[in-house]
């Protein structure tokens, strides 16, 4: 097995960055919950890791990224083959014969962390009241009937490939695959108990910040990574990601500070999110100014796309559809416009650049195919499991709070805090915190 020893080490580190994306996703949303979900929310995301890894190791790869048959047939266009089963025909195998790729299993774990955030991110659709095993089961459902096809339509030489179409690392495989599920399950879940009468606001926004510093490192492996090699183009993904990340976060907080009268530490974060998720599928294959507007676009326009929920009257609990969808396909659909690969000969460019308007309708026709598949489908997964197991818990656990219900566990254990601020665990409060009481 002949390999390239620094697209290797670059794909390892990548890998482990995405999966720290994860770890930084719970956090994310733990903060945003209230403090009686916050242990919930983070076990959604890590038991993600758990299942889909299972999955992926048994047949997710030979799904998504096996050729089925002789690649050639009608088949192969929806879903890959078998070869791969167990990722046993992997083991000293190399992704390239001339010596210039990485071993097969580093690009399968590469894949895997995709996967695995993917199913992640849905969760925060339906914050606060899920029972945790029905979203272990759909978890494990949803990644074999909906990510496992998609992947392959649009990296493993599936129909939507086949059509010409640009996904750079997962606009429209990840972002609008997730945020299309996440709408679904709002609507088979329903209102959480309160929703729009109680207080629902992030109980820790440190924690919030803590997790989007996360993603934002991570995603550099997410974007770089996803050109397989050391070269212009991840250097490019790389630079970009930044670029659109930051504009969008300063977009978003400029959109609330001249329509609210206030810029927030929440608004920071989500404009970030929205920038990585827009850049994601363009990282690629645009020019750097492009980037920067690609973000100021996504910025904003998710700032205002996040309120949807309340006008069409669905709760989507974290804003899933809000940034992860409309952003995705923000991103997927500009590249029929801005795309220059400067790197890359022979592309079907952006209108900009006098491309073809036929590419522009592949970039639509992606998002919304794979919008409307994995809304269907997470839709039918739900009702299922909700008419079998139930999907909800019942109001009084969601009141009392779902970490205590459902762990056994709260994410605070702080004893007797006073209006002071002294938390009394051990006995009583001091005297001198009862004068400053006084």
């Amino acid at each position: 097995m002949k390999i390239d020893t620094g697209t290797t080490a670059w794909m390892i580190t990548a890998t482990a960055l995405v999966l720290l994306m994860t770890p930084g996703l719970a956090f994310f949303y733990g903060g945003m919950t209230r403090a009686k979900s916050v242990l919930n929310m983070m076990m959604m995301s890590f038991v993600s890791i758990i299942t889909v890894t299972i999955a992926w190791v048994l047949y997710g790869h030979s799904l998504a990224f096996d050729t089925f048959g002789d690649g050639s047939g009608f088949l192969n266009k929806i879903i890959g083959g078998g070869d791969a089963l167990g990722l046993q025909s992997l083991v000293d195998t190399a992704t390239k014969d001339d010596g210039t790729g990485m071993p097969s299993l580093v690009f399968s774990a590469f894949q895997l962390t995709f996967a695995i955030i993917t199913v992640a991110l849905i969760s925060g659709a339906i914050a606060d009241r899920a029972k945790f095993g029905a979203w272990v089961v759909f978890g494990i459902a949803w990644a074999t009937l909906v990510y496992f096809p998609v992947a392959h339509w649009v990296w493993g030489g599936g129909w939507l490939a086949g059509l010409g179409i640009e996904d750079f690392a997962g606009g429209t495989v990840v972002h609008v695959n997730a945020g299309a599920a996440g709408l679904a399950l709002a609507f088979v879940l329903g209102k959480r108990t309160g929703w729009r009468k109680d207080p629902m606001r992030p109980h820790n926004l440190t924690l919030v910040l803590l997790g989007v510093g996360l993603l934002w490192f991570g995603w550099f492996g997410f974007n770089a990574g996803s050109e397989l090699a050391v070269d212009g183009t991840a250097g490019l993904a790389f630079m970009n990601t930044q670029i659109a990340t930051a504009v969008a976060a300063g977009a978003w907080i400029l959109v609330e500070k001249l329509r609210d009268g206030h810029s927030t530490t929440l608004g920071v974060a989500s404009g970030a999110v929205a920038g990585l998720v827009a850049i994601t599928p363009a990282c690629g294959f645009v020019d750097p100014w492009a980037a920067g507007l690609l973000g100021a676009i996504a910025g904003a326009v998710c700032a205002y796309a996040v309120g949807l929920k309340y006008k069409f009257g669905f709760d989507d609990s974290l804003d899933v559809v809000g940034v992860h969808l409309v952003g995705g396909a923000i991103g997927a659909v500009s590249l029929g416009i801005i795309a220059a690969y400067p790197f890359a000969d022979g592309q079907e460019k952006g209108l900009l650049y006098g491309g073809p308007i036929s590419q522009l309708g592949v970039q639509a026709l992606g998002p919304l195919a794979v919008g409307l598949y994995s809304f269907i489908m997470a839709w039918i997964i739900g009702k299922i499991i909700d008419k079998t197991m139930g999907f909800r818990i019942g109001q009084e656990e969601e009141v009392t709070g779902i970490d205590i219900t459902t762990h056994a566990e709260t994410g605070y254990d702080l004893g007797t805090v006073h209006s002071s601020g002294v938390a009394s665990v051990n006995g009583p409060v001091p005297a001198a915190a009862k004068k400053v009481d006084a």
